[in-house]
């Protein structure tokens, strides 16, 4: 069996609260960023701007230099962007390792229902990664990373699509290149927690209903649209909504079972 890959812990990723749902297992972190639709990434706008910036954002981890590293080996995150968006603009100007940016994701997977307000809590997953972000220059490794970010959206979307991008597509288009330097993750799964003394009041147990409601994203039937002249949806794409809607469903409900 081989060895767990981690990301060393530092003051910026160190989980400080409820340490024991922390991992900094590089499978677990990643496979919550890949499985996230869209990232918050987190950057200084500016030494003068008090407020930090947050934008919502398409990415995922991979390996130009090693495609077939597996998601718990170390990879870069790449993300996907307008050309003259602020971020791209930082990133473009930015000197030395790169502009630091923070990834974060999160997916719930559960409302806990206990007997008081202060117990109440979600089951969730989330991921954060610290990174240095560099626009992506070389045109093969540019083309990988939006071949890779197209499928993250559905799987051989790439191929199934007009492709390769044409010359306006491919300027007004960036990917910026994260080069990770630490991350950390957060799992609760489980059922319901109560104190002892909630517990062995009957007034109590006998009024309030405790439980957990699995919360999982669903996809719909896809809806063809006015321009569209393909007769039937294709296989991958309604084998892709079974599949996420009964994966999500099953994580959602075997995670009551948990205990992280």
């Amino acid at each position: 069996m081989g060895k767990t890959l981690v990301y060393p812990k530092q003051v910026s990723n160190t989980v400080n609260r409820l340490k024991d749902r922390a991992t900094y297992d590089l499978g677990a972190i990643h496979s919550i960023i890949n499985s996230s639709h869209v990232l918050h990434v987190s950057f200084n706008p500016a030494p003068s701007d008090p407020f930090p910036a947050i934008l919502p954002m398409i990415g995922q981890m991979g390996s130009f230099d090693y495609p077939s590293a597996s998601i718990d080996e170390p990879l870069d995150c790449y993300l996907h962007g307008y050309v003259s968006s602020r971020i791209m603009n930082l990133a473009r100007a930015s000197e030395g390792e790169g502009l630091p940016i923070c990834v974060a994701a999160s997916k719930m997977d559960g409302l806990i229902l206990s007997l008081t307000p202060h117990n109440h809590s979600y089951n969730y997953r989330s991921a954060i990664l610290h990174g240095y972000a560099k626009l992506v220059t070389d045109e093969a490794e540019k083309l990988w990373a939006m071949e890779l970010i197209t499928n993250s959206v559905l799987p051989d979307r790439w191929r199934n699509s007009r492709i390769p991008p044409d010359r306006v597509e491919m300027s007004s288009t960036v990917i910026l290149k994260v080069r990770v330097v630490d991350g950390s993750g957060k799992i609760r799964d489980g059922g319901v927690h109560d104190d002892q003394k909630d517990a062995d009041n009957a007034e109590v147990t006998e009024r309030v209903w405790t439980g957990v409601v699995p919360v999982y994203e669903t996809f719909g039937e896809p809806i063809p649209s006015p321009t569209n002249k393909v007769k039937e949806v294709p296989e991958y794409v309604g084998s892709y909504v079974a599949k996420m809607n009964d994966q999500n469903r099953e994580y959602a409900t075997s995670a009551v079972e948990e205990e992280h």
